[in-house]
């Protein structure tokens, strides 16, 4: 009969996503894994099988979440199109300042492994794609229903324009890891925004 598991996994899931989130893939190791969710090599092997399986379990939890919270935020039809992506930059920010150390954020954990990872790690190129189209499929209708009620005036494809939004979204997490503050956070938000309207 196997031994029952005497550890959260969920929390050591959580431990291992922010091990990640600040470190990356390549420059966590395993001991770093072992100091951050308290168990034993044996114990991390035998739960998650390989680093690389781990990893793809924390990135998994960190997009639920973060798609989760950001679809939210775009379905939520109380607000017009218009408001709701303003909120969804709020979220950004709000995030990129509460995930701060050395006066720096953590960015994103997507953002951070696209860069990292993607172009060598098939399985984790696989993840990222199916989660950018759908947040890319979110904001297209958040945009196409701002253009049909007036509060996104842009007269763009609401497609690039959910590209556009994707993107400065990201570039807003990369501006935050290299130091950038609330004050410039808010700003590059507030001009994406007016882009928007015009």
């Amino acid at each position: 009969m196997a031994r029952p598991r005497t550890f959260d996994e969920e929390g050591a899931l959580d431990a291992a996503m922010r091990t990640f989130w600040e470190k990356g893939y390549e420059a966590t190791s395993t001991q770093d894994l072992c100091d951050a969710t308290g168990l034993g090599r044996s114990s991390i092997y035998n739960t998650f099988k390989s680093k690389h399986h781990l990893f793809e379990r924390a990135l998994a939890r960190y997009i639920d979440s973060m798609t989760a919270a950001q679809l939210a935020v775009l379905e939520d039809t109380q607000l017009s199109a218009a408001d709701r992506l303003r909120a969804l930059f709020a979220m950004v920010v709000d995030g990129e300042t509460v995930h701060r150390t050395g006066g720096r954020g953590l960015g994103c954990l997507t953002v951070n492994t696209t860069v990292e990872l993607v172009a060598r790690d098939p399985q984790a190129a696989e993840m990222l794609e199916r989660d950018t189209r759908r947040r890319l499929t979110a904001l297209r209708g958040v945009l196409e229903e701002g253009q049909r009620d007036g509060s996104i005036t842009s007269p763009h494809d609401a497609g690039a324009l959910a590209h556009f939004v994707n993107a400065a979204i990201g570039g807003m997490r990369i501006s935050s890891q290299g130091g950038a503050d609330r004050a410039v956070l808010e700003a590059i938000a507030e001009i994406t925004l007016d882009a928007l309207a015009g």
